[in-house]
């Protein structure tokens, strides 16, 4: 098994390589509007890195949102493009998963929790989950103080974006992002819950055609 992973539903590219025992390479680049650029030349590098032919890649993993419209559509249509032309098998797993299973793995959190992320917008991306970051119902996008009172005082809530709005949201340390070889590692150990490919977009993308803005103001 060759897992190679990627997740664009962040302000960073994430992509490893993972031979179904460890992670064999790695890389994380900042750039929150930059995914079509960062992700290609991310892909070769964990390939020569890892001294891997892509030919040899079996599997192929994605995170899939929730994340704003446009880096999300390049990993999925990458990781898809990808699966099809290397006849490797193709994995989705909700991106918010990641981060919950990472909590875990690091102790971050030792009761139910919530993973949120940055939505833009001044709102996040967020589900909640169990002790064993296993999530319970589907993730959603809200204002930080409308989540914050549907939430006990308490709660843990970890990710970007309980770091971005801590004053309103019980923050604790904890990882802020999706991490790729986490990713490869859920699906390797056949932990992840595999939810399609289908991108988790949960709201219309911020940038819509004139034409469109036009039909929709007249």
């Amino acid at each position: 098994m060759l897992i190679l992973a990627l997740d664009t539903a962040a302000p960073a590219t994430s992509v490893a390589l993972h031979d179904g025992s460890a992670v064999l390479a790695a890389v994380s680049h900042p750039g929150a509007m930059s995914h079509g650029e960062l992700l290609a030349p991310a892909v070769a590098e964990v390939l020569a890195t890892a001294g891997v032919d892509r030919r040899d890649v079996t599997d192929v993993a994605v995170g899939v949102g929730p994340g704003p419209f446009t880096g999300l559509r390049v990993g999925v249509v990458t990781a898809r493009t990808l699966a099809v032309s290397l006849g490797a098998r193709l994995h989705g797993v909700c991106s918010l998963d990641v981060i919950a299973c990472q909590a875990v793995a690091e102790g971050a959190v030792d009761e139910a929790f919530v993973v949120a992320t940055d939505a833009r917008r001044k709102e996040v991306y967020w589900a909640e989950y169990t002790p064993s970051g296993e999530r319970v119902g589907d993730p959603d996008v809200l204002r930080p103080a409308d989540l914050a009172v549907r939430l006990p005082a308490s709660m843990p809530v970890v990710g970007r974006g309980a770091e971005l709005y801590a004053d309103v949201l019980h923050r604790v340390d904890g990882p802020t992002d999706p991490d790729a070889g986490v990713l490869a590692s859920m699906v390797s150990s056949g932990t992840a819950v595999e939810i399609g490919t289908e991108p988790l977009y949960l709201r219309r993308p911020d940038a819509t055609p004139a034409a469109a803005r036009k039909r929709a103001s007249a």
